[in-house]
């Protein structure tokens, strides 16, 4: 009850002691299915926090899940500020994925200190016109983005599929493109986990973007228009040309992850690649409260229950089904942490002296 109270009164820290709490109320949760289940509730969760976090191969395979989710939450958040629900960075993605591995191929004769941001810069394009499209919509035909992205996304998967399928693909029986150039591929971090400078790049369109909405005219109007768009056309803002902006800037970040995918990870373009990031980085970037530093830790979340879920099924012998309802009970608690002031409103608080009791 003290807790709770003081929460209460700390309204700088209440989002993130409010996560805290909700992190340990689902896991609690979860530990009681897990015992329900028959399994051991200590060597479950034992292997989950080893999975994610117990040695340096573990942490480099959560900050390796981590870096997508990091790009398509950002993506989403910048649509958030704007007023905007960008759904359709599953397809943007695929572009920017498609258009870094083609400029790749095409300029292998350039080197790697060159070509690499000329790719990067290729998929961030990419994804960015990909964006403007249902922008373009949204600010002159009143098109709602949510249907224009949804089906922009298969639009977007199945056409970067035909192009590949007609005229890049390489032989066999996978449908693919040749592997890219070695000296186009990020280097690795540490040897055999596949943790590349891509970690570095997500970290730094987190500072970007912060400083972005924190310090810019352009990132206070998106700000304004998300705010109240009828005020801010009052104020004089273009909103036309904030609204196509915002999907635009949200495309480019998810074009990125596509991006990362490809000079990183697969080191060619390959068709379904995606387990659905574009997806996953809305509850990111509602777990992040639409900030990108919030949106950062929560891909880290992500990234180590899905790290540790692993570890979880491998050595504790937790059966997939009941780690997806631990994740999924640590993302709902934490999404919503109006749920602790619920439970405050609860529990009757007395004050004074017997608070002290």
């Amino acid at each position: 009850m003290k807790i709770i109270e003081k929460i209460k009164n700390m309204s700088f820290l209440a989002n993130i002691l409010y996560s805290i709490l909700a992190i340990i109320f689902a896991l609690i949760i979860g530990a009681v299915l897990i015992f329900l289940s028959g399994h051991n509730v200590i060597n479950a969760y034992y292997n989950l926090f080893y999975g994610a976090f117990g040695n340096t191969y573990n942490l480099s395979q959560t900050l390796l899940k981590t870096i997508p989710l990091i790009f398509t939450g950002l993506a989403v958040a910048v649509s958030f500020q704007c007023g905007l629900f960008n759904i359709g960075g599953e397809g943007q993605l695929y572009w920017g994925a498609f258009a870094t591995a083609i400029t790749a191929i095409t300029f292998a004769k350039l080197p790697g200190p060159v070509l690499i941001p000329l790719s990067i810069l290729a998929g961030a394009a990419a994804g960015g016109i990909w964006g403007i499209f249902p922008g373009y919509l949204k600010a002159k035909t009143g098109a709602h983005e949510v249907i224009t992205t949804i089906m922009l996304n298969y639009i977007g998967i199945l056409g970067t599929t035909f192009f590949l399928k007609n005229y890049f693909k390489a032989d066999g029986p996978v449908d693919q493109t040749v592997f890219i150039p070695e000296s186009t591929r990020l280097k690795e971090l540490i040897p055999y986990s596949r943790l590349t400078w891509a970690i570095f790049i997500a970290i730094f369109t987190v500072i970007l973007l912060d400083l972005f909405f924190k310090k810019t005219s352009a990132g206070y109007d998106m700000k304004a228009v998300g705010q109240n768009i009828s005020a801010a056309e009052y104020a004089g803002i273009s909103t036309s040309r904030v609204l196509i902006m915002s999907m635009c800037l949200s495309g480019a970040i998810a074009g990125l992850t596509g991006s990362t995918m490809v000079l990183g990870v697969l080191h060619r373009f390959i068709t379904n690649f995606s387990p659905g990031y574009g997806f996953t980085g809305i509850a990111v970037a509602v777990l992040g409260r639409n900030k990108p530093w919030g949106v950062f830790l929560a891909a880290l979340l992500f990234g180590a229950l899905e790290a540790g879920g692993m570890s979880m099924q491998l050595f504790a012998r937790i059966p997939s089904d009941l780690m997806t309802i631990v994740q999924g009970l640590v993302i709902i608690f934490v999404a919503a942490p109006a749920f602790i002031q619920v439970i405050g409103k609860l529990i009757p608080v007395r004050r004074g002296a017997g608070l002290d009791e």
